[in-house]
């Protein structure tokens, strides 16, 4: 979009580090791991700043970080959307997993400048996702998370939501690999 004077004008949105996870699979906290002298939290919260967040909001019991609980324990990333929409107004949010340290604020940025879709993914990837907050996507979860029948998977939340897929270069992957058991974060760090 551009301003009258043909300035462009700069897009506000909100990033959110999905971080409530209990970390089964790597049998410690992922989001205090360190990543390039620092806990892997700080890193992405870093990372959605570099590629332009107006503010990030961390999703998980972390008050050091100002994070947001999830109201609804052990209903995954979406039940740590939902607390996380509680506390914000409408607007444009990109949400990453804190468990992906190699994204970069160009790929990051390419979600955000990808259009008018209320909800917008990586192909093959859940997330990153850049999502619309808004009366429709908030009714959607909040309904979800009151009915325990309902689906819990962003698959689903994504599909119900009309996502746009967004191609990927062969080069894009490897911005992609998330670190979920010791052996992974280890490929990773070397």
């Amino acid at each position: 979009m551009n301003t009258q004077d043909g300035r462009a004008e700069r897009l506000a949105w909100t990033g959110i580090v999905l971080a409530g996870g209990q970390s089964l699979r790597m049998g410690q906290d992922k989001a205090l791991l360190r990543w390039q002298g620092r806990p892997l939290l700080e890193h992405m919260a870093a990372l959605l700043v570099a590629a332009g967040a107006a503010r990030v909001v961390v999703s998980g019991d972390y008050p050091d970080y100002q994070g947001v609980r999830d109201p609804l324990p052990q209903r995954g990333p979406l039940g740590g959307l939902h607390g996380v929409a509680q506390a914000l107004d409408d607007g444009l949010l990109l949400v990453v997993p804190v468990d992906m340290p190699a994204l970069t604020p160009d790929l990051l940025m390419r979600l955000v400048r990808s259009g008018p879709a209320r909800c917008v993914i990586l192909d093959g990837h859940r997330l990153p996702m850049r999502l619309r907050l808004d009366a429709a996507s908030r009714q959607l979860l909040a309904g979800w998370m009151q009915d325990p029948s309902a689906p819990t998977s962003l698959r689903a939340f994504q599909q119900a939501m009309e996502v746009q897929v967004l191609p990927l270069a062969a080069s894009d992957l490897p911005a992609l690999v998330n670190c979920n058991t010791p052996s992974q974060w280890e490929a990773l760090a070397k």
